[in-house]
């Protein structure tokens, strides 16, 4: 019960993860679970079946915050179940021998991955054009090829590719590729059952994942916007990096003293990462901080209105009380047969300061 217990929490930690990154409950699952002794096409399996229900939720949950983006899940989805499929068949037709070190290998270079590539500024701007299905259909095979042999590597793929390329948010590029898991997930799950059978499938890890999951999911889309993915990210990735390193060296026999070692600098590296996410993640914030500060100060500040008084007659002579902002000698330029020119007011200029505003944020954010 406990493991159990233990498992759920996993699942929902996986799936905060995932959900606000675009990636890694694949990888942290499946780490975790290969770290507990359970074999690579066992461990793989149990995590895509539970990711059916769980990628179903994030989808869902996204499709409702307004992130998922139909036209690039309809053409990286089908690509990415194909090269899942192959994948699980792949890793179904070999030993538990062969498979532990090249799981544990797709998996560190995954997570080495995200700790480079979060400790840099992350792309804040967005080019034009739309995403072809030239660059989405490779892209999706070889996610999910990824996917199924490394038992994660959907997100790790498809998310960086996708931001990288610049032409999509990146609340949408997470709910999309989030969304279209969907179906990669079930696509393995079908080669594994081909492959290994009934047996291969560990139901009570399925159950505990896929309940720990389904809790998460509808936080983990609303965590999207606000939670800061440069220093997950760094945070995800050493451990990934951390926890896979084990598996590669008991496979290569090293064994003394140098491993130590290697956890020694693998763990100054991850402590560099997460520094310099900090630092970019600051930077960021204060560039930010500086253009809003620009666009406040572009707007002038608001002043009284002054309009022009009637030429007919002054408010005093009207009987009326004179308006805030009226000119003080409208009475007397009407008397001389003087008609004062109309004064542009803030109101009249209001409008177009609005859209020069409106245009600078919108460059801005991109």
């Amino acid at each position: 019960m406990r493991k159990l217990l233990v498992l759920a929490l996993v699942g929902l930690a996986a799936q905060l993860v995932d959900g606000s990154l675009g990636m890694a409950y694949g990888l942290t699952s499946s780490t975790l679970l290969l770290f507990a002794g359970v074999a690579p096409a066992a461990a793989s399996a149990s995590v895509h079946l539970a990711e059916i229900g769980t990628t179903l939720a994030a989808g869902v949950s996204h499709w409702r915050f307004g992130n998922v983006d139909w036209r690039v899940v309809g053409r990286i989805a089908l690509p990415g179940a194909i090269g899942a499929f192959a994948g699980a068949t792949f890793l179904s037709s070999i030993s538990t021998e062969a498979a532990a070190p090249w799981m544990a290998a797709i998996l560190f270079t995954l997570g080495a991955y995200l700790l480079v590539r979060f400790s840099r500024p992350l792309r804040a701007t967005r080019a034009a054009g739309r995403l072809r299905s030239r660059f989405l259909a490779p892209l999706g095979l070889v996610a999910g090829f990824v996917d199924a042999t490394g038992g994660g590597g959907w997100g790790p793929v498809a998310t960086p590719a996708l931001l990288v390329s610049g032409r999509m948010e990146p609340r949408k590029v997470i709910g999309s590729v989030d969304t279209s898991e969907f179906v990669v997930a079930g696509a393995a799950s079908v080669g594994f059952l081909i492959g290994l059978g009934t047996e291969g499938f560990l139901l009570p890890t399925v159950a505990a994942l896929l309940i720990g999951g389904l809790i998460a999911a509808p936080i983990a889309a609303w965590l999207v916007r606000i939670v800061p993915a440069q220093l997950l990210g760094a945070v995800i990735g050493g451990v990934i990096v951390l926890t896979n390193a084990r598996t590669l060296l008991s496979a290569g026999g090293v064994s003394g003293s140098a491993p130590v070692v290697v956890y020694a600098l693998l763990g100054v590296a991850w402590v560099v990462a997460i520094v310099l996410a900090v630092r970019a993640l600051r930077r960021t914030r204060r560039a930010r901080a500086t253009v809003e500060a620009a666009l406040a100060s572009a707007s002038p500040a608001s002043a009284p209105p002054v309009e022009a008084a009637p030429v007919s007659a002054s408010p005093a002579e009207a009987g009326e009380p004179a308006r805030p902002g009226e000119a003080v000698g409208s009475a007397e330029a009407a008397k001389s047969g003087q008609v004062p020119e109309p004064v542009v007011t803030a109101e009249t200029s209001e409008p177009a300061e609005a859209a020069e505003s409106r245009k600078l944020a919108a460059a801005v954010e991109g």
